[in-house]
């Protein structure tokens, strides 16, 4: 039984995996025997993340401004230049902006277009010829998009980031639709609050934690082990035939 969810020996791509979600994610890969390669922009960040988590596998920084079309396609060479097929893309990378409806700027906008949406966009599409030499019938290359709950919810003044996550929970079913005949299953992870540097005005504060999990229907926000289990899941023999889905990991907190 535990075969199917082994994942040892695999090669992935974690964009944003030098802090939060992304981190958690590219952590879980590692201990699981997973070759891992880390992107964010700040080279600094990337190679001092890629070390910690080389510690427990083997993890390679490749600094990358995925915000453009230029970054994902630097990002895909270095990768090629050791690698010739890739079993799974995680786009993780993200930004935020909060504002006022009547004060909220033109930048907030394109600023979070940019890196949550046209980032994954551009990033698949160049990855994709390593993930289709990777596919097979019965392990398919996997695609495993960051979403959030927010992509379904009305609260809070982070318009654009709310309307970015939608988007990528509707590209997800697009892309499982399109490449399903390549054996690339796509899905989506809508995460709720986990400790963050984007949720540390939340989680870090402790009235305001507090107030987080009275409302969260288990109790408590999300682990590192919450974020890696749903990735290692939909990455192995078990999530093989999952392709499409939005998977909530959110401790209950759309159904309330």
């Amino acid at each position: 039984m535990s075969e199917l969810f082994n994942i040892a020996g695999k090669t992935a791509v974690v964009t944003g995996g030098s802090r939060g979600i992304g981190y958690m994610i590219a952590d879980g890969f590692v201990r699981a025997g997973v070759k891992v390669y880390i992107a964010t922009r700040k080279a600094e960040h990337c190679r001092a993340a890629a070390e910690e988590l080389s510690r427990n596998g083997e993890c390679i920084a490749v600094p990358a401004d995925l915000s453009t079309e230029e970054g994902a396609l630097e990002l895909a060479e270095a990768v090629k230049r050791n690698e010739d097929k890739l079993d799974i893309l995680v786009n993780n990378a993200g930004a935020t902006w909060g504002a006022s409806f009547e004060e909220f700027p033109a930048s907030g906008w394109d600023k979070v277009l940019d890196i949550n949406v046209k980032g994954p966009f551009f990033v698949t599409r160049a990855f994709m010829p390593l993930l289709k030499k990777a596919a097979s019938d019965l392990d398919p290359a996997r695609v495993i998009n960051i979403g959030s709950v927010a992509g379904f919810g009305t609260g809070g003044n982070a318009f654009s980031y709310g309307a970015s996550k939608a988007a990528i929970h509707q590209m997800t079913r697009n892309w499982a639709n399109q490449f399903a005949a390549d054996r690339v299953t796509v899905n989506a992870m809508a995460p709720g609050p986990f400790p963050s540097k984007m949720m540390s005005f939340l989680t870090d504060d402790e009235k305001a934690r507090a107030e987080l999990e009275a409302n969260n229907p288990l109790g408590r926000i999300g682990t590192p082990e919450d974020a890696a289990g749903v990735a290692i899941f939909l990455s192995s023999r078990a999530g093989a035939y999952v392709t499409g889905a939005i998977i909530p990991v959110d401790g209950g907190s759309l159904v309330r």
